[in-house]
This record gives C-alpha cells, sequence and structure tokens, in this order.
C-alpha cells in the first residue's frame, strides 16, 4: 500500500514540475491553478485506489468528498448543500457494502464465528502508540485477536505451524497491521474499510488448513502477504 501512494504522489509531483517548468519557459501554456485545483489530490489517489485495490468503501467515500468540494469550488453547488448530501450518501454506501458482504461472504461469516469461539483474553494483542512484533517460529499457532490503534503490528507465521482451520482478527485503527503467512496454507478474507485499506499479496495455495483474516481497517491498513 505504502509503495503504491509514494508511486501516485512521485508521479503526480513530477507532472506538476513538468508543466511548471514548461509554462516558465514558453512551451506551452496550461494553467495549473484552476478553481479548486486541489481537490486533485483527494481524487486522483482515491481513483487509483478503487482501480487498484479490492477494499472499495474507503476510496469511494474519498472520491465523493473531493468530487463534492471540486464542484463547490467551480460554483456548481453551494458548500453547504455538500453536507446535505454527502452524510446521507456515506450512510447508504457503507449500508450497501455491509449488506452485499454478509450476502456473499455469509459462509466466511460463518466460519469466523465458530473459530472465534477458540480463542480467549490470552490471544489479544494490542499495539497503542506502540509497536509490536511476534514471530511464530516453529511453534504452534492457534489463531490471535489484533488491535492497532495509533501503533503497528507485524505478525510472521512464515514458519508457524498450522495444524487446524485458525482466525485473525485484525483491527488497525489510525495504524497498520503486517501479516506474513506461509505458503502451504489457505487463505480466506473479510474485510472492512473506512479512510483504510486491506491488501491481499499472498498467492493461491490449496492446503490443507485455512487461516481466516477478519480486517478492519478505519484510517488505517491491513497487509495480508
Amino acid at each position: 500500500m505504502k509503495n503504491r501512494s509514494g508511486l501516485i504522489w512521485g508521479l503526480a509531483l513530477i507532472a506538476v514540475g513538468v508543466i511548471w517548468a514548461g509554462n516558465a519557459l514558453g512551451l506551452f501554456n496550461i494553467n495549473l491553478f484552476f478553481n479548486g485545483w486541489w481537490t486533485l489530490f483527494i481524487i486522483v489517489p482515491c481513483l487509483w485506489g478503487l482501480i487498484t485495490e479490492s477494499e472499495k468503501v474507503g476510496n469511494l467515500i474519498g472520491l465523493l468528498i473531493g468530487i463534492l468540494l471540486l464542484l463547490s469550488a467551480q460554483n456548481v453547488i453551494s458548500f453547504g448543500l455538500i453536507w446535505r448530501i454527502f452524510i446521507p450518501a456515506v450512510l447508504v454506501i457503507i449500508g450497501l457494502n455491509l449488506v452485499f458482504k454478509n450476502l456473499f461472504n455469509r459462509s466466511i461469516n460463518e466460519e469466523i464465528k465458530k473459530l472465534n469461539k477458540n480463542l480467549n483474553k490470552d490471544d489479544a494483542i494490542a499495539a497503542v502508540f506502540s509497536g509490536q512484533k511476534l514471530n511464530f517460529d516453529k511453534e504452534e499457532f492457534k489463531g490471535k485477536n489484533l488491535d492497532a490503534i495509533f501503533g503497528g503490528i507485524d505478525l510472521d507465521l512464515r514458519s508457524a505451524k498450522i495444524v487446524s482451520d485458525v482466525v485473525i482478527n485484525a483491527s488497525a485503527i489510525f495504524g497498520g497491521i503486517d501479516i506474513m503467512v506461509p505458503e502451504n496454507v489457505k487463505i480466506k478474507i473479510k474485510s472492512n474499510a473506512i479512510f483504510g485499506g486491506v491488501s491481499d499479496k499472498t498467492k493461491k495455495s490449496e492446503g490443507k488448513h485455512t487461516i481466516y483474516i477478519n480486517a478492519t481497517g478505519i484510517f488505517g491498513g491491513v497487509e495480508i502477504k
């Protein structure tokens, strides 16, 4: 996620620099600073996220914000109207996302619910304004609850022993969680993100057991790799 964000901003800055220099040298005359030009710094990354990321809600909401602000700057709609449109639109987007995900992920939801009964309070890891690194080196992994709040968690399972189906509940709120999984297991993900992202970089595997990842990103990100 960080690499993609850096690429977007890098290309945007290069484009601005080239246009600025071309204008100064008289090679062309492109007006960079139209009314609401700054909204492109919201619209372009969110549009790119809609195309490249599996989790769409946060990017869709961000795109809506950018477009409404641009229309306001262009005097197409009033600023006061933005708030009357924005809040109900966000509620509809989030509601539709929850409805369709529950419909299509019913089997995953049921399995996660069943596996969560095997977890206890000792299986919870929290990073609040701090960082946590967990490495299960040839140890049996039975599942975890991970909460990163203004912090980060790295969970390394590449050498872990997975002897049954397990669940990881990962919540990143203004924080980040990286989960590195072994190659010999199947990965099934249930994700929800609001102004955040859940990224799956794993390769498809036909292992005997499955790791279910229940991931939530709110102004934060969860990355499985």
